[in-house]
């Protein structure tokens, strides 16, 4: 092999593996856009911009898999991701499909579970990553920025626990009515 002669590989694992803290640009405003961070200041955007680390996931390559131990919340730049969850080896079941703008694993944040599904990239993505250790230094840091945050998750997932509720309702409903 010529030693001018450049490979060039399509796997991202090492392209992820060096990539840099996020630049500021349309992360800033995607963040300000979540509600766990919506009611930050300025202040607190720009030192959460310097724990954030960007990754880049080719179509049909895995964010994580359930069964994962839960290290970040992904915020979704660029492309879409769909969440889905094996009951068993012959069933998956497809849980979301999320595009720019969304986000996910935000459980990771608060418990030292595993992840409860699977994210696999639907198309080539950018995905935006706060790792727990680093968010749990900021809160550290910065007790009252954190319990805003803190508290924007948690309104995340009682809004969700709500939804789902609710579904469980309309369905045990609508079973009930099926017996009669």
């Amino acid at each position: 092999m010529d030693k001018n002669q450049i490979i060039k590989t399509e796997s991202s694992f090492w392209a992820n593996l060096f990539k840099t803290p996020a630049e500021k640009s349309d992360l800033e405003e995607l963040l300000q856009s979540m509600p766990p961070f919506e009611n930050l200041s300025g202040k607190y955007i720009k030192l959460l911009m310097q724990i954030i680390h960007n990754r880049a996931y080719e179509t049909n390559e895995y964010i994580f898999y359930q069964g994962d131990p839960g290290i970040g919340l992904y915020m979704l730049r660029e492309g879409s991701v769909k969440i889905i969850q094996s009951i068993d080896e012959n069933e998956i079941v497809e849980l979301a499909n999320l595009s720019r703008g969304d986000f996910f694993g935000e459980l990771a944040l608060l418990d030292d579970e595993v992840r409860s599904g699977s994210a696999i990239a639907t198309e080539p993505s950018s995905v935006a990553v706060i790792f727990k250790p680093d968010l749990d230094e900021f809160i550290e840091r910065y007790p009252k920025a954190g319990i805003k945050i803190l508290r924007g998750i948690s309104n995340i997932i009682s809004t969700r626990l709500r939804r789902l509720n609710d579904e469980y309702f309309s369905l045990y409903i609508d079973k009930l009515k099926v017996e009669e």
